[in-house]
């Protein structure tokens, strides 16, 4: 599924909840494409391993963090493409800003862990940061059913997202649909994870190359 391109992109944001692998994607990527990568700054956050052992104390500031680190991520993107124009080299985003708001941010609000004064100071904060943001030129949505979501979080071992409940990720889950559902800042394509394995797969890798190439305007330098 994907929607329109309306101009040569050269910023593409790759989007999923947690285990989706955006990360791997992202460095499929690169090498790929010779896209530069720009990751997500999960580890950076000072904040995360006291978040996941107490959500309703550290909620907020967590989420604040991610919330200005992305924004400066995607400013270093935007100056990038400024200073380059046409002749820069293709760019892959590891999660945007969008998500950290619409989706974890709102969700710790939902489940009361942001509370409402906090939750209207978050907003005002994330609405005046994203007027100031060039959305990307594609978006790829990486959609991943809850057990193999699951799966691959324990597979990965990170030890303090062992912990994070089912129905935390279930919750998430929800919400990227409801999100990707009325995204409309960029075209977008969704690949379908637990169907589409472009690591192992010839076909499954040509089919993935294809859709990008077709939807992006990006031509792969590897077959």
């Amino acid at each position: 599924m994907a929607r329109r391109r309306e101009r040569t992109p050269r910023v593409i944001a790759v989007a999923g909840n947690m285990g989706a692998g955006k990360s791997s994607l992202v460095e499929w990527l690169r090498q790929q494409f010779d896209m530069v990568p720009f990751f997500e700054p999960h580890d950076e956050n000072p904040y995360l391993v006291d978040f996941y052992g107490d959500m309703p104390r550290w909620a907020y500031n967590s989420q604040l963090w991610f919330l200005i680190r992305r924004f400066q991520i995607h400013r270093s993107i935007d100056a990038r493409v400024e200073l380059m124009g046409g002749g820069a080299v293709p760019i892959v985003q590891d999660r945007t800003i969008y998500e950290d708001a619409e989706v974890f941010a709102a969700h710790l609000h939902s489940a009361g862990f942001i509370d409402e004064r906090d939750w209207s100071s978050y907003r005002d904060l994330y609405q005046t940061l994203k007027q100031e943001l060039r959305p990307p030129d594609l978006m790829i949505y990486l959609r991943c059913p809850l057990p193999a979501l699951v799966k691959r979080i324990k597979k990965r071992g990170r030890d303090f997202e062992r912990a994070v409940p089912r129905k935390y990720l279930a919750s998430l889950e929800a919400l990227y649909e409801d999100w990707f559902a009325c995204y409309d800042s960029s075209p977008s394509l969704v690949v379908e994870t637990d169907r589409l394995d472009y690591v192992e797969r010839l076909f499954d890798r040509l089919e993935l190359i294809r859709a990008i190439e077709e939807h992006s305007g990006i031509e792969s330098r590897r077959r």
